[in-house]
């Protein structure tokens, strides 16, 4: 018998036989139930890491355990091939970014092959091909179609050093998401794609998504902001203008003593025009565009601001107040324009103490009586309404309805509803990406590429140096066209698509990848939409997950399909720490090579501690410890099986009927761990808990004294033990499961198999009833499993309460166990 596993040989063997045999392809059409697990697929950029492993590992779980249910499993996987690090990694290293990228792509493929990922591969989708980004341009054309794709001068975050634009969701704390450098603003004339029109679906159908998390639900409706509020007009007199801006709090509009404008409103250019104070606005302007300016950072920044020398009115007071320019309102929130109440907003206090503005109290404290003199922070609170004209006396919550009311009734503001969510910039200038398929013509402005034209192809021969915009405006056998309308010389835009158009939409190529003729095939997507389960981090919960989901309501609404949302269940997993605990960076030198792991201890091992550790929810933190462990069970499995080979070798299948108690024990824990794994796997994904369940079984095997009862009794019960663990181990385990499973002499494939059910009967554990005597009376009475040993009975006897109070603490002298009858205990 071999005493250790020999992965090497196994898992290649296997690979190579279920690679061959296609066993992991969907069916197009099926009369057996559907079920599409999807796993976040990876930006090709090296190698795979631990996060990786761990995301994929889950997901291959789910699909092999819904194949061995009967279902006709979608488990799809794809590469996300655009995008700036391939542009960055190419410039670094002198190579054109596609083959950087088919390298890393191939590199990627191996690596998840050898770890026995269940991949229909036939599927594969790489959203650099040309099949795959016709279909961004064409999803982009339909966009512009119906209004939905526009372009426009705003003030956008731009990264130095990846020279390009980012969506806001792109910017995490100040930093760019992908190379972290500073993010600073930069005036631009941008494509955009209309997300906000679909901003109060997305927020509604949130509750259509049960089997999402609250965490990711909830990060979704804080990024979608919907408030309510009022749109108010303040007058400026002086130059024929209104500044609109919306509020929440109306209720403190009487105490509004300055306004406040972005950096980057369009208004302050004709504020100042002719202002003594032009000169110190500008170069405000011009520091504010360098400063880090986004959602995260404005409560941590150092509040400044110049006065524009414009005053605008009040519209309930008709006080003239004061015009400012300030860092701390941005453009892409609300109108870009704000009316301050530094008594009533702590943002606008700071300013106004910093900057001499006046305050008013509107609101009065019901307790404390505030004064403007003497506050030292914005009072934030309900109360009282004061120096509000017929308002004064109102609760402040009242007032808000009837301010709000009154404004209408007045024409000074209009109740309405705001969206803290922007229209998606997806402009990147760059050449690694979906070119945006637009002309423009001197005559004819701007106009679609025709949809016959499709793809508009990426340019082989193309210089990039990560300086000066796009790439693509320096090659003018790419920029120079001709109009489709009226046929005269014209240039195309130069700009390409952001990468997350990429994956906004490629979980429905799956369906159909090999249409030709439309973005994926619409009868498949039907049939497979919408994904049963999808997982990756919750990181993406606020960029990817919020364009998928208006992706697919914009293709839903063309008739392209027929579903609302495009992920029925979510499972965000943990991160992979390193050893330190801290999250895996080449820089802290903590990160951990699955390579190395694949070739230390292989797949399986692998992939049992990464599944082991805990829940798929919380972080882990990498263990060598823990590794080792899952390779000595996997080692241990191996051994028992291959042990009870040559006695179950000639067993019949059928479980004889089992008289001794060792048999009935075994069979007992045989069917508990059936019982057990199917719940952990079908109703939690708690896999560390299934896996320590067909431990249990495994110890119990060990345990199992085969010389004690009749040898055909002993074949059978162990045939049906080593049976059902090797079905219960191979969504965890597949290698070592499908090399087992044949040694026990089966010609079919385990994932060939039905998933076993639990023998009810089995789980019955049989009680016998122990009479306790306290020196000689009978004090109690204990129901103890019938296979209980000596030593177990004495314990459930002395743990008994009644027992436990006639012996008062008392010493004990003796105590005897007559076997199946009572315990006799003497003080």
């Amino acid at each position: 018998m071999e005493e250790k596993y020999p992965f090497h040989q196994i898992e290649a063997k296997w690979q190579n036989l279920w690679q061959e045999q296609q066993v992991d392809r969907a069916e197009s059409q099926s009369n057996k139930p559907k079920y599409y697990v999807l796993e976040m697929y990876p930006y090709p950029s090296g190698d795979i890491h631990m996060g990786h492993v761990r995301n994929y590992a889950i997901g291959d779980v789910i699909a092999r355990y819904k194949r061995l249910r009967g279902y006709n499993v979608l488990h799809p996987m794809g590469f996300d091939s655009f995008g700036m690090p391939s542009e960055t990694a190419a410039i670094k290293r002198n190579m054109h970014p596609r083959t950087w990228t088919y390298q890393c792509i191939e590199r990627m493929k191996t690596q998840l092959k050898r770890l026995g990922f269940s991949y229909d591969w036939s599927r594969e989708i790489r959203t650099c091909d040309a099949e795959y980004y016709h279909w961004n341009q064409w999803i982009f054309l339909k966009l512009f179609e119906r209004g939905l794709a526009y372009k426009k001068y705003a003030a956008v975050n731009w990264c130095p050093t990846c020279q390009t634009v980012l969506a806001n969701e792109q910017v995490e704390s100040g930093k760019c998401w992908r190379c972290e450098s500073t993010v600073t603003q930069k005036e631009l004339e941008q494509w955009f794609l209309k997300i906000t029109e679909y901003a109060e679906q997305l927020l509604a159908d949130l509750e259509k998504l049960p089997g999402w998390s609250d965490r990711a639900k909830s990060l979704q409706r804080n990024w979608i902001g919907k408030s309510y509020g009022v749109e108010i007009d303040f007058p400026v007199p002086d130059k024929n203008e209104n500044i609109r801006v919306f509020t929440t709090r109306c209720d403190t509009i009487f105490g509004a003593t300055y306004v406040v404008l972005s950096p980057e409103h369009p208004l302050v250019e004709k504020l100042i025009v002719d202002s003594p104070e032009r000169q110190k606005v500008e170069a405000f302007i011009q520091k504010a565009k360098q400063q880090d300016r986004t959602v995260e950072t404005l409560l941590l920044l150092e509040k400044e601001g110049v006065f524009t020398g414009v005053y605008a009115i009040n519209p309930t007071t008709n006080e003239r107040i004061p015009i400012w320019v300030a860092n701390y309102v941005l453009m892409e929130y609300g109108t870009g324009a704000i009316m301050a109440v530094p008594t009533h907003d702590q943002r606008d206090f700071e300013f106004a103490k910093r900057y001499h503005l006046p305050l008013r109290v509107v609101i009065q404290n019901k307790e404390h009586n505030l004064n403007e003199a003497t506050m030292t922070c914005a009072y934030e609170s309900p109360g009282i309404m004061v120096n509000s004209a017929q308002f004064n006396g109102l609760p402040s919550e009242e007032a808000w309805m009837q301010i709000a009311d009154w404004m209408e009734q007045t024409g000074i503001g209009r109740k309405t509803v705001n969206y803290r969510i922007r229209d998606w910039g997806i402009s990147r200038q760059r050449y690694w990406g979906t070119p945006i398929p637009i002309i423009y013509c001197s005559d004819c402005g701007t106009v679609p590429v025709p949809e016959t034209d499709l793809p508009v192809l990426l340019p082989e021969k193309v210089t990039i140096t990560g300086q000066s915009g796009s790439p693509l405006a320096h090659v003018p056998e790419f920029v120079n066209t001709t109009c489709p309308k009226c046929k005269k010389k014209a240039i195309r835009e130069t700009d390409t698509m952001d990468g997350f158009v990429d994956s906004s939409w490629y979980f429905l190529r799956f369906c159909g990848w090999k249409d030709d003729n439309q973005p994926f095939d619409v009868a498949e997507a039907k049939y497979w939409m919408p994904t049963d389960q999808y997982i990756g981090g919750i990181d993406h919960a606020t960029k990817h997950l919020i364009y998928a989901r208006f992706f697919t309501k914009f293709l839903r609404d063309i008739g392209y399909v027929t579903v609302d949302e495009p992920f029925t269940n979510l499972l965000n997993q943990g991160w992979v720490l390193g050893r330190d605990g801290q999250k895996m960076s080449k820089s802290k030198g903590n990160v951990v090579d699955p390579m190395e792991m694949l070739e230390k201890y292989g797949a399986d091992a692998t992939r049992i501690f990464i599944l082991f550790a805990a829940p798929p929810e919380p972080d882990i933190a990498w263990s060598d410890e823990g590794i080792e462990g899952a390779s000595r069970f996997v080692n241990r499995v191996w051994r028992i099986a291959n042990q009870y080979l040559e006695l179950i070798k000639d067993s019949p299948s059928g479980t004889i009927a089992s008289v001794q108690p060792a048999s009935k024990q075994l069979r007992r824990i045989t069917h508990v761990t059936i019982k057990k794994v199917t719940a952990d796997i079908e109703e939690r994904f708690h896999f560390n808990t299934a896996i320590s369940a067909i431990m249990e079984l495994v110890n119990e095997l060990y345990r199992y004294d085969v010389g004690s009862v009749p040898k055909a009794e002993a074949a059978s019960v162990v045939k049906e033990a080593i049976s059902a663990m090797t079905i219960l181990i191979s969504p965890f385990a597949p290698h070592l499961a499908e090399e087992l499973w044949h040694r026990l002499g089966n010609k079919t494939s385990v994932f060939a198999q039905p998933w076993i059910t639990a023998d009810e009967s089995a789980l019955v554990e049989e009680k016998m009833t122990i009479v306790v005597q306290i020196n000689g009376k009978v004090r109690s009475r204990i129901e103890i499993s019938a296979d209980a040993n000596e030593d177990e009975i004495k314990h459930a006897a002395l743990a008994d309460e009644k027992v436990k109070s006639w012996l008062a603490g008392k010493p004990i002298k003796n105590i005897v166990v007559v076997p199946k009858k009572l315990v006799s205990i003497v003080q």
